[in-house]
């Protein structure tokens, strides 16, 4: 199937259903200049919400980039280049909360595993982590070299202490230890172009995919943390730069990396 969606998405997510997922309500959310989420169903998408958190006006900011909480799917945050952060009731098709994050746009936002911490990242070249039942003050974990943009950012889905960014224009992936502030504990380089999207695998707690515009996606033992990590354990080379990765998070008996260059997806079995 396919739908038009009005201008192009800035990022695409299911709704990670904790229960089986019902027939009638499944459910697709989409970001760009607004948040959409879609009902899925016998091959037609129905737009269910267009949600958008500016009062005093039907346009609102773009949104850059947004993650759907694991814990408790009725919570969605959505990254927007106003320097805000807003949280979703889902269910209610409205805002629960929306926060100045970063003094510049913020580039991508995802939740730690649990339903209260999140973490963005943004053009001021800060990591920064927010809990929801305290939203007066927040924790700039780390600042890049000279506040360069950072992009993306990913928690370890097994270990919470950890999580990964990439920098602008960077051919190294920095994982952060939360309990270390202000300092990278590993930095991972060997791409030889820009790092462009990273994913933690799903199962275990120190293993990473990262991608680039090298055409190459590396997988990384992390066991050695907080030591050095030397080299890639896995290396595959696309035909065209990589945009974008994700590790399959259903099941463990299917240990699959999804790869996105040119127009083109690829299934990888690692």
């Amino acid at each position: 199937m396919e739908f038009d969606h009005p201008y192009p998405a800035t990022k695409i997510m299911w709704c990670p259903d904790r229960e089986p997922v019902s027939p009638q309500r499944d459910l697709l959310a989409t970001t760009g200049d607004y948040l959409r989420i879609w009902n899925v169903n016998s091959g037609e998408a129905k737009l269910e919400a267009l949600l958008n958190n500016n009062k005093n006006s039907e346009f609102c900011a773009p949104l850059t980039s947004f993650d759907w909480n694991k814990d408790d799917p009725s919570l969605l945050g959505t990254a927007c280049i106003d320097t805000t952060c807003t949280i979703w009731d889902v269910n209610a098709q409205q805002a629960k909360t929306q926060i100045i994050a970063h003094d510049k746009e913020v580039y991508d936002i995802a939740f730690a595993r649990g339903k209260d911490l999140f973490a963005s990242v943004g053009a001021d070249g800060s990591v920064r982590m927010f809990d929801l039942r305290s939203l007066v003050h927040s924790t700039i974990i780390y600042e890049s070299p000279d506040l360069v943009p950072l992009l993306r950012l990913a928690w370890n889905r097994q270990d919470p202490n950890y999580l990964a960014t990439i920098m602008a224009d960077s051919t190294k992936t920095y994982l952060l230890d939360i309990r270390k502030p202000s300092s990278t504990v590993a930095e991972l380089g060997e791409h030889q172009g820009a790092v462009n999207s990273l994913s933690w695998a799903p199962h275990s707690a120190c293993h990473i995919c990262t991608c680039g515009e090298d055409r190459q996606a590396l997988i990384w033992d992390l066991s050695a943390l907080p030591g050095p990590v030397e080299s890639p354990i896995l290396a595959y080379t696309a035909q065209a730069e990589i945009n974008s990765l994700e590790w399959f998070q259903q099941s463990p008996e299917r240990n699959w990396v999804g790869i996105g260059f040119d127009n083109r997806l690829q299934v990888l079995r690692v």
